[in-house]
């Protein structure tokens, strides 16, 4: 089966990087998401930002507190990663991006309606975040890549993580180097 690729940036934003949920060290993987992003696009695939955007009543802030408040700097996407006019963002107010978002619709609607069919996933809180848009994708079939050098959770908690959900859903999981060998 020819791959269809689709990029997934998860929750870049600046609560999350700079801010109130901020996570030591994740400016590491800023730069290799760049990379990642630079060569998607000249190669059209699509670059989706999914972001958290919440209301004062989302169940998750009684969890972790106010972040990511929809129409708030906090719930941006870092300057680094801003997205380009052809990128796309799906708003999101739970831990999955394809929970009550469009996100599967809108991967659908790639490639001439053929869609995509491959996911590389990136961004910030590979256990939670990360970890739950990766379930539902296996779940609605996708293959899925997670850049292990796109990712990132509290110390010690990425590569257990990763373990989990290659054995569990049977992912690859790549550095963003090999990423970019493959879709070349």
């Amino acid at each position: 089966m020819k791959e269809r690729y689709a990029i997934l940036v998860i929750d870049m934003l600046n609560d999350f990087i700079n801010g109130k949920l901020r996570l030591d060290g994740v400016e590491d993987i800023v730069q290799n998401i760049q990379k990642l992003l630079s060569s998607a696009r000249q190669r059209n695939i699509p670059v989706i930002y999914c972001n958290d955007a919440h209301d004062i009543k989302d169940r998750e802030l009684k969890i972790w507190g106010e972040h990511a408040i929809k129409g708030t700097s906090g719930a941006q996407v870092i300057k680094q990663l801003k997205p380009m006019s052809k990128d796309y963002v799906i708003a999101k107010n739970t831990y999955s991006a394809f929970f009550n978002t469009m996100l599967k619709e809108l991967l659908q609607s790639f490639y001439k309606g053929r869609g995509a069919n491959s996911l590389i996933v990136t961004g910030i809180h590979t256990d939670i975040c990360v970890k739950h848009t990766v379930y539902d994708a296996f779940l609605n079939g996708y293959n899925i890549t997670v850049a292990e050098d796109g990712v990132k959770a509290l110390p010690l908690v990425d590569e257990p993580v990763l373990k989990y959900m290659k054995e569990k859903y049977g992912i690859k999981i790549q550095k963003i180097k090999d990423i970019l060998q493959q879709i070349l």
